[in-house]
């Protein structure tokens, strides 16, 4: 009987499942380097943490590892029900809060490491956490799509720690309502874009989907329907959504630096979000502030006798 301490959090109601004591030892590395390793080796434990009948394919995983670089409070490498993640932004807020809750770290400023770069957060109290994400930028505007039905939809291909394609000219009111048609919209997107080879920089596939519907334009607010890597939707704002969509704010002068952007998620929930411009170069470094809530702090079993051990689906 093997046993996985975790952590369980919610970030604006997208659940995150946090690795704190795993029986799985990945070795040195760098962060990219021990996600790799754990793809290769270990990926039945991302399925048993994710995969019914434990999880749930909503949930967003994260085991933490030692610090790549010494002055960080750990490693992390984040997960989903189909694989893995490059960057996870909801999740790092909710990294955050449970680590507060083990008591391993305090309020202030504090790093973690991720496979595509370090991060800085800010624990301002015990749930709510100001995150400075990875570089992000535009790299394409207005590219169009077409659909089966023959309409046309434009979008900004962008990244903000994973690779977005962000429309706003879909023609749907973006509602809990609506929810199954905008998922159906989005994975035909996400279909047209691998089947017409429309991808991000160096040929990377553009895997989450982002429906953006303006709510005002002083402060600019938006609220997002996002279609994540295995066909299920982000309950949060997402953070590397939002960071994907200051990077086309900014690249389209539609936001100064330092101005406050509310993205608001499908149900309601919201990140509070500005930029900084990097000199001399068209990344800016997106910074957002969201809340997390520790939902469970408990062990999951796993019975070599069960032979759905390792989750199904």
């Amino acid at each position: 009987m093997r046993c996985i301490e975790l952590i369980d959090t919610h970030t604006g109601g997208e659940p995150t499942r946090i690795v704190i004591n795993s029986p799985i030892h990945l070795g040195s590395g760098t962060l990219a380097e021990l996600r790799d390793q754990f793809r290769s080796n270990y990926d039945e434990f991302r399925r048993a943490m994710i995969l019914e009948p434990r999880g749930s394919e909503v949930m967003v995983g994260a085991i933490l590892t030692p610090p790549e670089n010494k002055d960080s409070v750990a490693g992390v490498i984040f997960f989903n029900n189909v694989g893995y993640l490059n960057m996870c932004g909801h999740g790092t807020i909710g990294v955050a809060v449970a680590l507060n809750y083990l008591g391993r770290l305090d309020l202030g400023v504090h790093r973690l490491d991720t496979p595509v770069g370090t991060v800085e957060f800010t624990l301002l109290d015990k749930n709510r956490v100001q995150l400075e994400n990875v570089p992000s930028y535009q790299y394409q505007e207005k590219v169009a799509l077409e659909l089966n039905n023959g309409q046309i939809v434009h979008g900004d291909v962008a990244w903000g720690g994973n690779w977005f394609f962000i429309c706003d000219d879909h023609g749907m009111e973006i509602a809990w309502t609506n929810r199954q048609q905008l998922q159906q919209l989005a994975e035909e997107i996400a279909f047209q874009l691998e089947a017409r080879n429309i991808r991000g920089a160096n040929g990377a596939q553009i895997d989450h989907v982002e429906l953006v519907m303006s709510l005002r334009q002083s402060p600019i607010e938006t609220r997002n329907f996002v279609l994540c890597p295995g066909n299920q939707f982000d309950r949060s704002p997402c953070g590397t959504g939002t960071s994907a969509k200051l990077a086309c704010l900014a690249a389209q002068q539609k936001l100064k630096a330092g101005e406050i952007f509310v993205q608001q998620s499908l149900i309601g929930s919201q990140f509070e979000a500005y930029y900084r411009r990097i000199p001399g170069s068209k990344s800016i470094i997106p910074v957002l502030t969201g809340t997390a809530y520790v939902t469970a702090d408990c062990k999951l079993l796993l019975d070599p006798n069960d032979p759905y051990q390792f989750g199904f689906g």
